[in-house]
């Protein structure tokens, strides 16, 4: 007799498991896609009943279901089918009277999924549309509404406007193929969740302010792949609101993002941290701020980051790497052991999300184009970053009419310690490719900076950095020098540099 292995045997198991789950068609239940009725009781009793009877698959056919809040339960696939619409409702009163509720949530749940290739829609304009109605009439409240925010807009609070999706603290969960569409907030946020996976999802959700695409907040064993992400927020975007918690044990591969914010970021929120996480195969374009934003500046540590093979087209900013200092009731966190490599990046001089529905706000001060950054503080530096293989091509074009940093004037570029961590946050640097303060184990291997029209700047400035090895340096386009300034810097390993000058005149320390 042919033995079966313990690895077959549990794949039987499973499939035969699979095979026994009932299907639960909502329309079953008294559901209507005729986008007029409010179905939240009869998908909510479809749901009841097949988590009760131990899991199986809730289906929305085709056809426009209108739904007020649902909540995902154990053991429950609900599962969209092609030409199905899943539509939020647009009152905001169905959503809670105080902080509104996401569409679907799920709290501590296991075992749970959403799949198929149809939509759900949160209808996002409209939500906004009445929710400014309700408080226009004052049967709303918002201290924050009306309020103009540091980025000169003013909008209703985030907790007024209902997320697509929020999940709190589940286990085993899996989001597949489906289109999530217009958010009034943020789409999708995962917290504290184990065992996550979201693939080949499409996130299309420019109706409004805050729209991130992915948030993942604090969870373990996540995969995240094959997704498309289209936001006005960050794109896909790891967060740590919690500092007895920690983001970890995550990989995102082989997505495609554009945002009116960041495409790929950790932060803002970085109380607790972000630690093993393994990036590849992103494409980014038409990305308002960075292509790779990483930051920690509410105590927490982020470490241990590996990100390779990403091209980004048509973004305000390369890479932005941030320690700061937010959350002044907590020690300054750390930012060490990260590896950035095999990444081209274009950046342009102008607005490069412009056009889009809800585009990024414009800056209030004139500026030339701004550099990459890694940047910790005043003896809390980042440490250990790689940037092997990285190709950043400036549109270049800078102008002393438009804004003039002299290179006696390091001293005066500010800390912003507390402010909100962006690539423009120190506004006007004094470099046009890459700018380096406050830094130990810095190793540049083959990076390759270049840009279109000739900028009076140098391509690097280089300051208060421990540890600095540069191998492999290309500046093809520089035509003035110096190429590099050095500020604070112990002898730097600079003898492998490829730069059309003599390194003595390339070169430049300052005081």
């Amino acid at each position: 007799m042919k033995k079966i292995s313990l690895f077959h045997l549990l794949v039987l198991l499973s499939t035969s498991i699979l095979a026994q789950q009932k299907t639960y068609d909502i329309t079953s239940f008294g559901a209507k896609g005729d986008s007029l009725t409010n179905n939240a009781p009869f998908i909510q009793k479809a749901i009841d009943e097949a988590s009760a009877s131990g899991g199986g698959r809730v289906l929305i056919p085709a056809g426009r279901f209108m739904t007020s809040v649902i909540q995902l339960k154990s053991g429950v696939e609900l599962y969209v089918s092609a030409n199905a619409q899943l539509l939020g409702s647009t009152k905001r009163s169905d959503y809670g009277k105080e902080k509104a509720s996401a569409l679907i949530v799920a709290d501590n749940q296991h075992h749970i999924s959403i799949t198929g290739t149809g939509t759900i829609d949160g209808r996002g304009r409209e939500v906004v549309a009445d929710v400014d109605r309700m408080l226009k009439a004052g049967t709303l409240q918002d201290p924050q509404w009306q309020t103009v925010n540091p980025w000169g807009q003013k909008r209703s609070a985030e907790f007024n406007r209902p997320h697509l999706l929020t999940f709190n603290k589940c286990d085993h969960v899996a989001i597949k193929g489906i289109l999530l569409k217009d958010a009034a907030c943020w789409v999708e946020t995962y917290h504290e969740c184990t065992n996550l996976t979201i693939d080949s999802i499409r996130v299309q959700s420019t109706a409004y302010y805050n729209n991130d695409g992915i948030d993942v907040d604090n969870c373990k064993n996540v995969k995240i792949t094959r997704c498309t992400v289209n936001a006005d927020d960050d794109g896909i975007c790891l967060k740590s609101n919690n500092d007895a918690a920690i983001c970890e044990n995550v990989e995102i591969s082989d997505c495609v993002i554009r945002s009116s914010a960041s495409a790929l970021k950790f932060g803002t929120a970085s109380h607790g941290g972000f630690k093993n996480v393994m990036v590849k195969n992103l494409k980014i374009y038409d990305t308002y701020r960075s292509a790779i934003a990483l930051e920690s500046v509410d105590g927490g540590t982020l470490e241990n980051i590996n990100i390779e093979n990403v091209k980004a087209t048509n973004t305000g900013n390369g890479i932005f790497i941030r320690l700061g200092h937010r959350k002044k009731e907590a020690p300054i966190g750390k930012v060490r052991n990260i590896r950035i490599a095999n990444v081209q990046v274009e950046v342009p001089a102008g607005k490069p999300d412009k056009g889009y529905e809800m585009e990024g706000p414009v800056m209030n001060y004139p500026h030339n184009v701004f550099p990459a950054s890694v940047t910790g503080l005043p003896d809390n530096p980042v440490e250990n970053i790689l940037l092997e293989n990285i190709s950043i091509s400036y549109e270049g074009g800078g102008s002393k009419q438009v804004a003039h940093f002299g290179l006696d004037s390091l001293s005066k570029v500010p800390e912003n310690a507390g402010d909100y961590p962006e690539f423009s946050m120190f506004g006007e640097l004094p470099c046009w490719g890459l700018y380096m303060r406050h830094a130990r184990g810095i190793i540049l291997k083959n990076v390759k900076l270049q840009y279109k029209k000739e900028d009076f700047r140098p391509a690097m400035v280089v300051e208060d950095v421990q540890q600095l090895v540069v191998e492999g340096l290309q500046v093809p386009s520089g035509q003035s020098a110096p190429v590099i300034v050095l500020k604070n810097v112990p002898t730097p390993a600079l003898s492998a540099m490829k730069l059309p000058y003599d390194n003595s005149k390339a070169v430049m320390e300052v005081k």
